[in-house]
């Protein structure tokens, strides 16, 4: 196989904003099965991660993930992954074979640490200006995901550590960009992780789902 099996140990920085979503206009992006998770009436939290992964990585590339909702199945809580975009052909067979990730190939414009740009050919699919981190603490968190192949419903759990440290951002999804429909408004929060390790597990299948769902 041309990518490595699971947990996959990657190295880098990344990004991640949280801003809140209109539950009504993600909903058909998400398995009916999975109960979407309201931190404020008619409001889920969502996330769009930035990541550059290099030396020391099973994989060396760059990231886009995009978690229009936290949703829960079953007690357990975790953000559902609607679009995900990398630079690496093997990290796109992985991500679809082993997690069951709707991963695409695009092309990623990291400048001077100020600013990141994804595009898709000559589709712009969203830039990120973001400020340099003053002020970092190191710290160990994890959390989980849920994807779903075929029928299966997925959980997989990740690791991580991080120096942590909170800056400002602003974000540009023009409306030709596939995930430009969720909604994102600009981040209440963002997050600067340097020195990053993290370990991405192997999914567990957790139920079945009954109908397919719209990736756009």
């Amino acid at each position: 196989m041309p990518y490595p099996q699971p947990p996959w140990t990657l190295q880098g920085y990344a990004i991640q904003t949280l801003q809140l979503v209109n539950i009504d206009r993600v909903r058909h992006l998400i398995p009916s099965e999975l109960e979407i998770f309201s931190v404020w009436p008619g409001k889920t939290l969502g996330s769009v991660y930035l990541s550059n992964y290099g030396s020391g990585s099973v994989l060396e590339y760059s990231e886009l993930v995009v978690a229009p909702a936290v949703v829960s199945y079953q007690g357990k809580f975790g953000g559902w992954v609607s679009h995900i975009y990398v630079d690496n052909a093997d990290s796109v067979a992985g991500g679809r074979e082993i997690w069951g990730l709707p991963k695409e190939l695009a092309e990623f414009t990291w400048e001077q640490g100020e600013r990141v740009t994804v595009r898709q050919g000559n589709q712009k699919l969203c830039s990120l200006n973001y400020n340099r981190q003053n002020l970092a603490l190191r710290s160990h968190l994890g959390a989980s995901g849920f994807s779903a192949m075929g029928n299966d419903l997925l959980i997989f759990p990740t690791k991580f550590e991080s120096l942590l440290g909170l800056i400002g951002s602003k974000l540009e999804v023009p409306a030709e960009s596939p995930f430009s429909k969720i909604g994102f408004g600009q981040p209440f929060l963002t997050v600067r992780c340097e020195q990053m390790r993290l370990r991405v597990d192997a999914p567990k299948v957790v139920g079945q789902r009954k109908i397919e769902v719209s990736s756009r």
